[in-house]
């Protein structure tokens, strides 16, 4: 290991560097090995047990449990893993000695990786979730995200040792591989609590420690060209080959393995140009996709056609193109174009919602303008165009991530601002700086003259931007959208939103990058044949294989983008984009009229035929591969790669960054399933029913987080949301639910799908759902009618909850066929339920005393209360002891009305309530507050003027029951 040196050298003694490895491996794994001996050794069944089982359903610990708070196994790890600290700080030092090459940035950055990996590692060691459950998740993420670019980082710098690069690959791919059945079997465990679940998620989590470690252990065979002080013997370091295996087959091998992704000259100012470029596809998505929202506030106060729905035609800007000179004052005044389409994000300031929507609309026609000028001058020259191109597409991607993590809203939206988490002045700032470094260049084409020989149709490219447009905004601006096309209730048995979602911007980024680097492969018949068989199974079918189909049209739509927008921008852009645009806005009220059938002219002729839309988006990308196909067939010469610059791989970073972002997010947004009720103690349940106006108040700003602070002082264990469903283009593609159940810690039921046209009817609950149902009742002539049949776990008690929203005041008949139909649904459970409901009715008259029978077996909350319409809460076998109406303020238009129920234990508990249920005297007999418990109580918060706006109203204070 040692040898003594001569004087003269000036060197005592020399360390061979892989002493370095071998040191930081062997301490390494005794930490992790040493907690688990003595844990197993003291504390078996304790650490073996989670929140669900125990021993011998479970057998083997996770590593959390392992190196946990438990004495002394968590003294063990701490004291080895500090010692580790050394070694691994060595160990980085020298990877970056030995990589380090003039010039080169990616050493540095590998290096600062490495160091913040260790610091990252003590964070989560020494600061446990018991200590603080947030910093130790942070901690933690951080370190599982750095592990990506360090680990391909390591392939792509390795020196040209064979071996190693090997060992290294393999150990990647293990590591990588090992990942998915990890988070798989911890679903098991978590979501769907199958025994035994969590052990095999153990052997998995610790098979990634192993490999983790090992893949480290590999610099061992590296390091052997090292002595410390530090003496290179081989030259390793200057890049000399020492393998009898060429070095270029070797540099080959190191590409494909890391994808060619750090094969980059690197140049801040093309990092600066790619960012700016994103952030600016970014923000054009941005100012799309809040357009819908802001319209949507006018419809549906006006309960109908208002006329602010032709800012719908915003997007139609670019037919002014058509315009010889208007043309070229465009093209010439890009950077003017640009900058006023950033009005958009200014519109948050704008607190008259009216001219909200003209500012936005202003945005939108000012972006759709700049950005169609823009393609069309970039066109002759193809890295360039490409580049756009790119960015156009990563923007979609970005604004899909972007609402994944603040759940499903824009964060610069024009709904948004600084009290619902907004980051309005941020994203403006931003963009104002994107917009010049994304305008810096002057355009190539002043449109003047036209951009050579017009060998394709710009009717068909117009057909085919239409129908990609739609179907991007329509299917992939939201990561949730498709999952909850297919969700269909409890037990799962499809993806989440959260953490599935990213399965979907995985397909999205393959696409983009198919399509970037395969173009006539993209375009091609067979490929489309493919997309149309993924948007026939979405549209077919639910659950896991219907999901199948929405990764599939999602890769299509993204990867036969790139080339339709190639070709459209070679066109004339009047045309192409102008037109494209108007056909775009053609599918969007489509779109729309299928479930607003009842409301719209027309709309009898295309209720509930989503199936209509799917073919004719899938029909307008065929033109527009028909007119692909035959110019590439009339183009036989060779075209070399467009992209010798290395924009394409900035490109792909970008998206590589954008990917760990979101599973930073999604594992942050990983469901805990483990909430509790308000009042456990008392066995109480606080049910509540609220129309939410589609999440937007009367100011046209979104409305979730005041919801949640009404939902969490009220202490709501199970709520009903009625008008839920937002995803669709002109409501944002949102989801209120996911923010909700979240940050109030609820299991969720989103209902009936958006594919099932209807408004929406979902289901919050502190308590498990044990199983759902969706239903659409009757409705012959007007709107459908969703309703949801859930069973949830209350104290050990299973109680049915039913939500739904009856038809309309117009269509009497349709509200006669539900009622008959739920009644009988009521009626067929024999277990205490809840209704919690829209009916529009009186109390005491018509269709009421369907709902109220013998065939439902359900009672009013309170048949005295007469000053009701719309609202009502039933319930049967249950202890009801509380009622109220609390006003809405300005969040919707509509009151929440809650109730509160014991859920009986014993068999006299239950005894006494069967005998109230045909003595209504007894069970309507109204007491005063001070005659209940005190966790029977409503809060006191909300007496006299309440908070907010928020106050017990109607009869101004809750009504409570004692038998």
């Amino acid at each position: 290991m040692s040898k003594y040196k001569d004087k003269e050298s000036g060197t005592v003694v020399a360390l061979n560097a892989k002493w370095i490895s071998w040191a930081h491996t062997v301490v390494a794994y005794t930490a992790f090995l040493s907690a688990l001996s003595v844990g197993i050794y003291l504390h078996y069944h304790k650490i073996v047990q989670n929140e669900f089982y125990g021993y011998p359903d479970e057998w083997f610990p996770s590593v959390s449990a392992t190196i946990g708070d438990r004495y002394p196994e968590r003294s063990f790890f701490m004291v080895f893993i500090a010692i580790t600290s050394g070694p691994r700080f060595a160990l980085v030092a020298l990877w970056y000695l030995l990589t380090a090459k003039p010039g080169k940035v990616l050493p540095k950055f590998i290096a600062g990786v490495g160091i913040f990996r260790t610091l990252t590692c003590g964070g989560w060691t020494y600061v446990t979730s018991t200590d603080d459950h947030d910093w130790h998740d942070i901690f933690m993420i951080s370190y599982l995200v750095a592990t990506i670019p360090w680990t391909i980082g390591c392939i792509a710098l390795s020196p040209p040792n064979p071996k190693a690069i090997k060992y290294r690959r393999r150990l990647a791919m293990a590591f990588f591989g090992t990942i998915p059945a990890m988070i798989y079997f911890f679903i098991q465990h978590k979501i769907h609590r199958v025994a035994g679940a969590y052990t095999t998620y153990a052997f998995f989590e610790w098979s990634l420690i192993l490999f983790d470690v090992a893949f480290d252990a590999v610099t061992a065979l590296d390091f052997e060209t090292f002595e410390i002080v530090v003496k290179d013997v081989k030259g390793l370091s200057k890049g000399v080959n020492v393998s009898s295996k060429p070095t270029a087959i070797i540099e080959k091998e190191k590409k494909k393995a890391t994808v060619g992704i750090f094969d980059v000259n690197f140049s801040w100012s093309e990092v600066f140009d790619t960012a700016a470029e994103v952030y600016h596809g970014f923000v054009f998505w941005s100012t799309l996709t809040g357009l819908g929202v802001v319209i949507w506030y006018f419809p549906l106060w006006h309960m109908g056609i208002s006329g602010y729905e032709a800012f719908v035609m915003s997007t139609i800007s670019p037919l002014l193109l058509g315009i010889k000179p208007f043309r070229s004052l465009v093209i010439q005044n890009l950077r003017v174009c640009h900058f006023l389409s950033l009005a958009g994000l200014l519109a948050w300031q704008v607190k008259d919602p009216a001219y909200r929507l003209f500012t936005v609309g202003f945005g939108v026609a000012m972006s759709c303008l700049a950005w169609a000028a823009t393609l069309y001058s970039e066109s002759v020259h193809e890295v360039r165009l490409e580049s756009k191109i790119l960015a156009w597409m990563v923007g979609l991607i970005m604004s899909s991530t972007a609402k994944f993590a603040w759940q499903t809203n824009n964060p610069i939206w024009p709904i948004m601002h600084d009290a619902n988490g907004g980051y309005n002045r941020t994203g403006l700032a931003l963009a104002i700086l994107a917009m010049l470094r994304f305008t810096r260049k002057a355009p190539l084409n002043t449109g003047t003259a036209t951009n050579g020989r017009q060998d394709s149709s710009s009717l068909l490219a117009a057909l085919g931007v239409g129908g990609v447009f739609f179907g991007l905004h329509s299917l992939l601006s939201d990561t949730s959208t498709m999952i909850l096309w297919v969700w269909e209730g409890y037990p799962v048995r499809g993806p989440l939103s959260a953490p599935h979602g990213w399965l979907t911007v995985v397909a999205m980024t393959a696409g983009l990058l198919a399509g970037v680097r395969q173009p006539r492969l993209a375009g091609s018949w067979s490929v489309y044949g493919v997309g149309c068989l993924g948007a026939t199974i979405l549209t077919l079918y639910p659950n896991w294989f219907g999901y199948m189909g929405a990764l599939t049209i999602a890769f299509y739509l993204t990867a036969i983008a790139p080339p339709l927008l190639t070709l459209a921008s070679k066109q004339s852009p009047a045309t192409t984009f102008g037109l494209g645009f108007f056909i775009y806005n053609l599918m969007v009220l489509f779109h729309v009229w299928v479930v607003a059938y009842a409301f719209v002219p027309g709309g009898p002729l295309v209720r509930e035929h989503t199936d209509w839309i799917m073919i004719t988006m899938m029909l307008l990308i065929g033109a527009g591969v028909f007119n692909l196909i035959s110019v590439n067939s009339r183009r036989h010469e060779s075209r070399g790669r467009p992209s010798r610059s290395q924009h394409r791989k900035y490109h792909t970073l970008a998206l590589g960054l954008i990917n760990l972002f979101f599973v930073g997010a999604a594992v942050r947004r990983f469901p805990t399933n483990d909430y509790k009720p308000y009042h456990e103690d008392s066995r109480l349940i606080t049910a509540g029913i609220w129309t939410i106006h589609f999440s937007l108040d009367n100011d046209m700003y979104s409305s979730e987080h005041r919801m949640r602070d009404l939902i969490k002082e009220l202490e709501i264990d199970v709520v009903g949301l009625l008008e839920s469903d937002l995803q669709r283009i002109i409501m944002g593609n949102r989801d209120t639910t996911q923010f909700l159940a979240e940050d109030l810690g609820m299991y969720v039921d989103y209902g009936p799908g958006p594919n099932k046209h209807t408004w929406g009817a979902a289901l919050l609950s502190k308590f498990p759902i044990v199983n759902s149902t969706h239903h659409l009742l009757p409705s012959p002539v007007g709107e459908l009618a969703p309703a949801i049949h859930a069973t949830l776990d209350a104290y050990g008690e299973l109680v049915d909850v039913f939500v739904f929203h009856s038809g309309q005041e117009e269509d009497p008949e349709d509200r006669r066929l539900q009622s008959e139909y739920l009644a009988k649904l009521m009626g067929s459970t024999p277990r205490p339920s809840i209704l919690l409901s829209y009916l529009v009715t009186k109390p005491l008259e018509g269709n009421y005393n369907t709902y109220v029978s013998g065939t439902s077996g359900m009672h009013d909350v309170d048949p005295r209360d007469w000053d009701r319409w719309c609202e009502y809460i039933l319930y049967k076998r249950l202890q009801r002891v509380g009622y109220a109406r609390v006003s809405r303020s300005t969040i919707t238009d509509t009151e929440l009305q809650i109730a509160k129920f014991v859920v009986p234990k014993s068999v006299d508990e239950k005894a006494q309530i069967a005998a109230l249920e045909s003595d209504p005297e007894s069970r309507d007999r109204k007491v005063s507050e001070q005659e209940i418990p005190e966790g029977w109580r409503f809060p006191a918060l909300f007496r006299g003027e309440g908070v907010r706006g928020h106050r017990y109203h109607v009869f101004n204070e809750p009504w409570y029951y004692k038998p």
